[in-house]
């Protein structure tokens, strides 16, 4: 469908959606958004630093003094540390050394082959199961399930004999209403680690958070997610889609799921290289004298080797593979093709590293001033005198994380918003920055198919017109709308059992600060 169709059925939408449309999009960029925040950290630091509080530091044991960021001194040490605040944030080099390896084999074609292959294999009768997991697998090649997995789903379930909406809507839950529900590392694991150890050491300049500290529960949370995806779409979903006619150019749609010969004798390559590299990483793990172990010989510590490569490990994983594929299948014919595979990652990440410049710089001046340890403190002390059991402030957690995600979409933007408020209050509360991190990314995914501020929301709209031409962001968000709910309830009530049986989120994690 034309661009000009998308924006009519987008400026069409009414009711709660439509005021959620206006409202979101009168908010600014995050990117501006940050700007502002930094501006007002500057601000309410000169304000403050006149003010005496009596709530005690507990890094020094003293009463908590703000400090003037607007001072000569200040605005001196602030640009002095502009480049080091940037360079030195924590998500902006583990998620960008990941997504070298990642864009190889993106580019290289093995992703989205691996992904077709697994498809064209699937028995109809575990179609939907099959197309909610590829959504979720998905997540490590960053937007290949919504430019490959979401039309991919209604082009199986067509050919099928199904209501190809119901297939698109199965892929949109695993790809974006499953976001943070995967047993597969991806790009999002380092991101969100690093903001919430940047919001854990205003608190506490020691703390370390692991990258793969809720992977654990993200991985048990994949099997509810495809359980819930699968009876949705089945036995809710596709029956209301039954009496909506196909009405668009859907038998014009090319066979995609299909491999050429080369496509699959580069993917046998590609998978049995993966499999000797990491065999070969799990030989090398197990003697007690590997290079892997931190001195006392221990593998799950933060100071081992094994811990300390998680990010270059995902790099090797994706590139590797993804070069084997390339010139056994025929893509790559050079070198360059290589380079060419990492530039083309880099250029996808261009807004990404616009946006954690400037939160960066916010998460500095939100430090250094001592305005979010007081935020932290006082917020953790109102908590208290309410006396609520921990559940339920996780609980509220969820929630207000799932409204904030209505209007803004973005994960990094969103995390760098409320990761230095909540990551430090909570813990005052005794609660872990990883339950803390698990509790936002159950929040976080489970409200993104029903926002039309979701960037690739207008997108899915596209992919539901070429098979019923009306179809707009009322349309696409009521069709979601039962996910949603479900993924929020039902994954919150199961993150409150994991908490209450104390199974382990992830490596290095806990449950309880200190």
């Amino acid at each position: 469908m034309s661009g000009e169709k998308q924006a009519v059925t987008v400026s069409r939408a009414t009711g709660v959606l439509g005021a959620v449309e206006r409202i979101g999009n009168k908010l600014p960029d995050p990117t501006v958004l940050f700007i502002a925040l930094l501006f007002i950290v500057w601000v309410l630091s000169w304000l403050l630093s006149y003010i005496s509080f009596a709530v005690i530091d507990p890094r020094s044991g003293q009463p908590i003094v703000i400090i003037n960021q607007l001072t000569g001194t200040g605005m001196a040490t602030f640009l002095t540390n502009m480049v080091t605040n940037f360079v030195g944030f924590g998500p902006v080099g583990t998620v960008l050394v990941a997504m070298l390896g990642i864009g190889v084999a993106e580019h290289s074609g093995f992703i989205t082959t691996a992904i077709r292959a697994l498809l064209n294999v699937t028995p109809r009768f575990l179609l939907t199961p099959m197309v909610v997991l590829v959504g979720i697998v998905s997540h490590s090649a960053v937007d290949a399930g919504y430019v490959l997995v979401i039309p991919l789903g209604g082009v199986i379930f067509y050919a099928a004999g199904r209501h190809p909406l119901a297939g698109i809507a199965a892929a949109f839950a695993g790809v974006s209403g499953g976001f943070s529900a995967n047993f597969v590392p991806s790009a999002l694991d380092p991101l969100l680690q690093g903001l919430t150890q940047g919001g854990a050491q205003l608190l506490n300049p020691d703390v370390a958070v692991n990258t793969l500290n809720n992977y654990f529960f993200t991985t048990a949370s994949s099997l509810l997610i495809i359980g819930l995806g699968w009876w949705l779409t089945d036995r809710v979903v596709e029956p209301r889609l039954r009496e909506t006619a196909i009405d668009g150019d859907a038998e014009d749609l090319p066979e995609v799921h299909d491999l050429r010969g080369m496509e699959r004798k580069g993917l046998r390559w590609a998978l049995i290289v993966m499999v000797l590299g990491l065999a070969l990483l799990f030989i090398t793990l197990f003697p007690a004298g590997s290079p892997w172990r931190d001195a006392d010989g221990n593998l799950a510590s933060f100071g081992a080797p094994i811990m300390r490569s998680i990010v270059a490990l995902i790099f090797f994983l994706f590139l590797l593979p993804g070069i084997v594929f390339g010139y056994v299948s025929g893509s790559f014919k050079g070198t360059k093709d290589i380079i060419e595979g990492m530039t083309h990652a880099m250029h996808s990440m261009a807004y990404y590293l616009v946006i954690m410049f400037f939160i960066a710089q916010f998460v500095y001046a939100f430090g250094a001033s001592n305005l979010g340890t007081l935020l932290a403190l006082e917020g953790a002390a109102a908590l208290k005198a309410l006396a609520m059991p921990s559940a339920v402030t996780i609980v509220g957690i969820v929630i207000l994380t799932g409204f904030v995600n209505i209007f803004i979409g973005s994960a990094s933007g969103k995390w760098g918003l409320l990761a230095p408020i909540f990551v430090p209050m909570l813990m005052t509360l005794g609660i872990s920055p990883d339950l803390t991190q698990a509790a936002y990314r159950v929040g976080d995914s489970s409200t993104n198919i029903i926002t039309p501020l979701m960037p690739y929301f207008p997108l899915v709209v596209v992919y539901c017109q070429r098979y019923v031409k009306n179809t707009g962001i009322g349309t696409l968000a009521a069709m979601m709308l039962p996910y949603s709910v479900w993924f929020l309830v039902s994954w919150t009530a199961f993150l409150l059992i994991y908490y209450a049986t104390g199974l382990p989120l992830g490596i290095q994690s806990s449950y309880t600060y200190p």
